[in-house]
């Protein structure tokens, strides 16, 4: 198959932003892989008493997350060394920005996070980056004005998330203009006339989720409807812009991003939102919101564009049986749709590592952390058994049926490797860190002996954390704590207070 080259047509507007884009040209390193038995002793160990098949579900993670690690080809125009998605030979946007949330926690064995970087180098001088990009040659699979080309637009959420995880200003600075530049091409390329966005089932990463009238291919048409879940990550994106700008001392940069937030969210909640049903839908070029509820719609938590008085009836449809609260949490179409899946149906109902993820960031940017814990749970409880019984974890998972996979693609690591790893550490567990304000927030729910070692702080620096087992959890946690000086705030049933 034919790829597009980066830059071989002479028909672009030059977008000012990717003039400093460093990654363009850079030389690739050329350096050694890590090998998984040499490095494993620098990663985060998770204790969780009574819980031995969840610890050995996320070492095997592990495993195959060092064994995916790749080299650039020569002339690809990769820059760096990188973790492959374990799918087809290619890098993808969505696939690897969610595989970056999880794997940040290894980044004392190798740095994950520059495999971002790879985009960035192959990024047109318009700001466009195509959504998957071949490890061999380094081409687009897509032309740019394809519909199915290019998104989603998270690679800047996964780089704030990063520096609240590290405190790494200096990354921060490098990869700011190259994502100023792709969201500028993204506002200039992908919105209808009012400033709403647009995608397509292979563009949103939802593939054959049923959100189109009939007529239009679900997975390569836009069918001139406006996206629900575009717009709030559009929202998202330039909310992490302001963000990064204002650490940067850039902030004078982001009046459009502002503006574009107002406007977004205005049309959001007077266009997209319907009050009978509570929830958040696509609306077709006829005007009709098109009644398909999906995880689509909770980008909004994580975008923080739901307003306080619609939160909880918005929410309430997770913890309804007939939607979304199933065997397996969080389905990606509601159960009460016609068109769902009992057994998955890849985007018709299966269970995504990187869809619950994103709910799970979005209850905790509520502040609805309790639910967090339970999804969370029951997800690493399904990821696990599942685990017990193939020896492996999967591309996704059937919503009624506890601990079956859905999809026949194994040692999916991959973006799996969140539930283990990530969904494991900071809703289970309960340890969430912000280490750019040198603190940590743990939500203490379990009464096993629990707690992590190991846990990366700033400058290779670590810190280990234990809560002794309690006999419920109206009893104060005894917690130890262990290793660099970072500030520990304990939340639970009873209270809170700081170690």
């Amino acid at each position: 198959m034919r790829t597009y080259q980066v830059n071989e047509s002479s028909f672009y507007i030059d977008e000012p932003y990717v003039k400093n884009n460093t990654f363009i040209g850079k030389n690739a390193e050329n350096e050694d892989l890590p090998e998984y038995e040499k490095i494993k002793n620098l990663l985060p160990v998770p204790i969780m008493d009574g819980y031995e098949s969840t610890l050995d579900c996320y070492n095997k993670v592990w495993k195959l997350a060092f064994a995916n690690l790749k080299k650039p080809f020569e002339n690809s125009g990769f820059v760096t060394n990188f973790i492959d998605a374990a799918f087809n030979g290619a890098i993808f946007m969505w696939d690897t920005s969610f595989i970056l949330m999880f794997a940040k926690y290894g980044r004392r064995a190798f740095d994950f996070q520059k495999t971002l970087d790879n985009f960035y180098a192959k990024q047109h001088r318009d700001g466009f980056i195509c959504r998957e990009i071949r490890e061999s040659d380094g081409g687009d699979y897509f032309a740019r004005h394809d519909p199915i080309s290019t998104g989603p637009d998270i690679m800047g959420w996964c780089e704030w998330d990063y520096y609240i995880s590290t405190g790494d200003e200096k990354r921060l600075a490098s990869v700011f203009d190259p994502l100023m530049a792709y969201h500028k091409w993204y506002m200039e390329n992908r919105t209808w006339r009012d400033g709403s966005y647009w995608s397509s089932g292979w563009g949103c990463g939802m593939d054959n989720t049923p959100r189109l009238m009939k007529g239009y291919d679900v997975s390569f048409s836009h069918g001139h409807q406006v996206w629900i879940d575009t717009c709030f990550q559009q929202v998202l994106s330039a909310k992490c812009l302001i963000k990064m700008a204002k650490v940067l001392k850039r902030s004078d940069e982001t009046e459009f991003l502002k503006n574009e937030i107002k406007n977004l969210e205005n049309i959001i909640n007077t266009e997209l939102w319907d009050e009978k049903t509570a929830f958040y839908y696509d609306k077709w070029r006829d005007g009709r919101l098109n009644g398909v509820m999906s995880v689509a719609s909770y980008w909004g938590l994580i975008s923080g564009s739901v307003p306080g008085e619609r939160l909880d009836r918005f929410v309430s449809h997770l913890e309804n049986e007939n939607e979304f609260n199933r065997t397996h949490r969080v389905p990606s179409l509601s159960a009460s749709d016609e068109n769902f899946v009992p057994t998955g149906g890849y985007w018709c109902g299966a269970v995504w590592a990187p869809a619950t993820y994103m709910i799970l960031k979005g209850l905790e940017n509520c502040k609805k952390t309790r639910l967090a814990h339970e999804i969370g749970l029951n997800h690493v409880e399904n990821v696990v058994k599942c685990f017990e019984e193939t020896g492996t974890v999967w591309e996704n998972y059937a919503p009624d049926i506890f601990g079956k996979n859905s999809s026949a693609r194994g040692d999916f690591v991959g973006w799996t490797g969140l539930a283990p790893v990530a969904v494991l550490i900071e809703y289970v567990l309960g340890i969430k860190g912000n280490i750019s304000e040198n603190k940590i927030v743990w939500d203490v729910n379990l009464t096993c002996r629990h707690g992590i070692e190991n846990y990366p702080l700033k400058n290779g620096e670590t810190v280990s954390l234990i809560c002794e087992a309690r006999k419920s959890e109206d009893e104060k946690p005894v917690i130890c704590k262990i290793g660099a000086d970072v500030d520990v705030y304990i939340n639970w049933k009873k209270g809170n207070f700081k170690i």
